[in-house]
């Protein structure tokens, strides 16, 4: 596809979406070009026309808990890129996309292959062995915010944590850390689909870099063997050239975004419940609980594609195979009939743990344990060292309708503490 026609079917399909969002098709009206500060009333909207509700575009929007779950757990429903879909060819020209060429679009067996190779770097042995490391980082990143009255919480708190934790496991120099961090803002913006032909050369530059980036780094491996992600990866010795390019992009993609974002939502809710705030700081054992409530409640995820295959059901009846299935697992984490008063902040609530922001099924995510840590291990820090943190200015959303989380926060403190976490 020439990007004269790639330009041209961008134009058609946004034209589609207005015509249909005019129509008060569902579906339209939750794929938007920007995401509203908050979605949730419109789930609450798709929720109420039932279980499964159909959309013009073509899918099926599913809000119901039991049935995200049943979905995410059949076999008979299976991942695809967005070019398996119905999304233009971007003319990526050979380049690796680490989230659609990825293991995070691959079904089983090969989904289970190559997940199976990573998998040892995120058990909860390697995560306890990390956990030192991870609190070190943080609290490196608050003392160089030390005497700052005024910060940007995201660029320049939230974001570096991700970066720096990922950086390690990658074994990138930290010298190279603003840019992998603008290589992953771009590729999560890519999730959401292409909005423009900028939009479209800006990641096909972001994936040369990367590529580029990745395979010197491999290389650099290959000739000095190490024992971190990449060096692991290649001592298998069954992963091909584009395999172990799109296995380490995956990493810095999606570890970046569910972390900065987990940070952000979290600061966020916690500035609205001020016990919850004070709980986290005074008792430690209740850290787990508060960042469970903050990934049920605002997920840096809003929600998944599935894509039917032969002798797929859904609520007792057949699927056509093709047929995509939008499982709105945001909407799901505040499905009333599995969490009661689902739209009120409560760390107390017994089955808070049992949400769906890391998926189910073989697709649950990898890097969950990892993201619970630094999430609970930044906010308890952030907020022991900065107790009367507040925002001072406008909060910029992230300009994406799938990953929700703040871009901008600006915050003040007047205050400070030289805790370290206990």
């Amino acid at each position: 596809m020439s990007d004269r026609q790639l330009a041209t079917g961008i134009t058609l399909g946004k034209a589609v979406l207005g015509w249909f969002r005019l129509l008060n098709d569902p579906g339209a009206m939750l794929i938007r070009p920007f995401q509203s500060v908050d979605p949730y009333p419109q789930y609450e909207r798709i929720r109420a026309l039932g279980k499964v509700v159909p959309s013009r575009l073509g899918m099926l929007l599913v809000t119901d808990y039991q049935l995200c779950n049943e979905v995410l757990r059949d076999p008979a429903y299976g991942v695809a890129p967005n070019s398996e879909v119905g999304q233009p060819d971007l003319g990526l020209d050979g380049l690796v996309h680490p989230l659609e060429d990825s293991f995070l679009f691959r079904n089983p067996p090969e989904h289970s292959r190559l997940r199976r190779i990573v998998s040892p770097l995120f058990t909860p042995r390697a995560m306890h062995e990390r956990q030192g490391r991870i609190e070190a980082i943080v609290d490196d990143f608050l003392d160089q915010l030390a005497g700052r009255d005024e910060f940007d919480l995201v660029g320049e708190f939230a974001a570096r944590v991700p970066i720096k934790i990922i950086c390690d496991l990658l074994g990138v120099p930290d010298a190279e850390h603003r840019r992998m961090t603008q290589w992953g803002t771009v590729l999560a913006a890519s999730i959401d689909g292409m909005g423009s032909m900028g939009q479209v050369r800006e990641l096909r530059a972001t994936l040369r870099e990367l590529n580029d980036f990745l395979a010197a780094r491999i290389a650099e491996h290959r000739a000095e063997p190490n024992d971190d992600v990449i060096g692991r990866m290649l001592a298998d010795g069954t992963m091909t050239e584009a395999e172990l390019l799109a296995t380490s992009g995956l990493l810095l993609a999606a570890g970046f975004e569910t972390t900065v974002n987990l940070i952000g939502n979290g600061v966020l809710a916690l500035l609205a419940n001020p016990a919850a705030r004070a709980r986290l700081v005074d008792d430690p054992d209740a850290t787990d609980a508060i960042v469970e409530e903050i990934l049920r409640i605002d997920p840096p995820i809003q929600y998944t594609a599935r894509l039917s295959l032969d002798g797929a059901l859904l609520a007792g009846r057949p699927v056509p195979a093709g047929k995509v299935v939008l499982l709105l697992t945001a909407a799901a984490n505040r499905d009333p009939a599995v969490f009661p008063d689902p739209h009120r902040f409560d760390p107390d609530r017994p089955n808070a743990r049992e949400h769906m922001t890391f998926s189910s099924g073989v697709h649950y995510c990898l890097g969950a344990g990892l993201a619970r840590m630094e999430g609970g291990i930044a906010l308890r820090a952030l907020f022991r060292r900065f107790p009367d943190l507040r925002v001072a200015g406008t909060v910029q959303r992230r300009p994406s309708r799938v990953v929700r989380g703040p871009l901008r926060l600006p915050v003040r403190v007047t205050s400070r503490q030289p805790a370290a976490i206990g």
